[in-house]
């Protein structure tokens, strides 16, 4: 008898197609996500005079890619890995990173869909207006900066197993992201605390989202702010792969 053993990509292809399925199921989740950026966005309206609409506009999308790389896809892997999803899927014919690649692909979605809500709130309600360039330039800023809090959050579902425990622990870790943020980049902690901001994975990514939305102040600092980025990706993921466990056991 002759067991037809359907290819990896027809797999793959329903197993994307399967995780989008889920996210729109939990669009709840979703939509948090989505409105934390653009009601920040609109509060800081008023502040937009001394700081300037790319720290606004920088600052929104980089609270928005911490609440969908902590709080979304973290726990949804916990979640599904406490269930026994993953378990089930690796007897699947496709390859164990193919697993990951298609969460990270429906993460990487939600961050274009936030990324973009965020430059239509601010161009018709803050009145921010960039150039071609500069929207290009912040999409690409903003995948790369995504990937810092993906790697942050499969690092602490690598470092611990319980479900629960992964929830309460990043949501300490976006509180003190909005701490770092919203309060001590603007200088009010002192100076210390805004240079410690500036180059926590939280500034880092902040600074190289406002000088991709005006590329024409792109200057050494902000490079700078690009290669910590990335390292701060590899070191955050090299941890996650390596202590990420399939089960619970």
């Amino acid at each position: 008898m002759e067991i037809n053993i359907p290819k990896s990509s027809t797999v793959f292809s329903a197993l994307l197609r399967a995780d989008f399925t889920t996210q729109w199921r939990n669009r709840r989740s979703a939509v948090l996500a989505l409105l934390i950026p653009v009601i920040i966005l609109i509060s800081w309206k008023g502040i937009i005079v001394k700081y300037g609409g790319a720290f606004v506009l920088s600052s929104s999308i980089a609270l928005g890619l911490v609440a969908i790389g902590l709080m979304g896809y973290t726990n949804s892997v916990a979640r599904d890995r406490d269930k026994g999803i993953f378990q089930r899927l690796r007897v699947a014919p496709i390859p164990s990173w193919a697993i990951m690649i298609s969460r990270l692909t429906v993460q990487l979605t939600m961050i274009l869909i936030v990324t973009i809500c965020v430059f239509i709130t601010g161009y018709y309600v803050d009145g921010i207006h960039l150039s071609a360039v500069g929207y290009l330039l912040t999409v690409i800023s903003a995948l790369v900066g995504g990937a810092v809090y993906l790697s942050l959050g499969q690092m602490i579902v690598g470092l611990i197993k319980n479900p629960e425990t992964v929830n309460s622990t990043t949501r300490l870790v976006y509180f003190v992201f909005i701490i770092t943020g919203m309060i001590g980049g603007l200088g009010f902690l002192g100076d210390i605390a805004q240079k410690l901001a500036r180059w926590s994975p939280y500034g880092t990514v902040q600074t190289m989202l406002a000088g991709s939305l005006q590329p024409d102040l792109w200057h050494n600092e902000t490079t700078m702010a690009l290669l910590v980025t990335l390292g701060y990706t590899l070191f955050f993921a090299f941890m996650g792969i390596k202590k990420f466990k399939w089960n619970t056991r």
